[in-house]
């Protein structure tokens, strides 16, 4: 059996976000065992699955992005939505848009120091959108 919801996120700064509760509560009942899938629809963020416990890993992580793909490149065609656009665009593909979750026992299978991260690549990103596909 397959289901399928559509979660939306507020809208939050550039950062990493630790959304593992806000998405777990916008879910419908889990089986027994399963497969969650979370496909984000936008192009200028991205999901991933990371330190849980200690905030200092997100701040971390946002520093080594933006030294990675650095704001105003004199080589950027893509600049009119600003500065921070076509960085975003290239932090989304270098961390994705998918993720697929082990359902087990009726839970998300994760490990005990694993969260799921809202990357955030815009200054002012709006509300996100997760497609969240249940397959059992």
């Amino acid at each position: 059996m397959i289901q399928q919801t559509e979660i939306t996120l507020r809208a939050r700064g550039r950062g990493f976000h630790l959304i593992t509760a806000e998405v777990a509560e916008k879910l419908p009942a889990l089986p027994e065992q399963g497969l969650l899938h979370l496909y984000i629809k936008h192009t200028s963020c991205a999901l991933a699955i990371n330190e849980n416990a200690d905030p200092d890993v997100r701040y971390d992580m946002e520093q080594i992005f933006n030294r990675l793909v650095r704001e105003n490149e004199p080589y950027y065609t893509h600049t009119f939505e600003g500065a921070d656009d076509m960085p975003a665009h290239a932090k989304a593909i270098l961390a994705g848009c998918s993720l697929s979750i082990p359902i087990t026992r009726g839970r998300l299978n994760m490990g005990t120091w694993q969260g799921i991260y809202l990357c955030e690549f815009r200054n002012h990103g709006g509300t996100r959108h997760i497609v969240a596909t249940i397959i059992s």
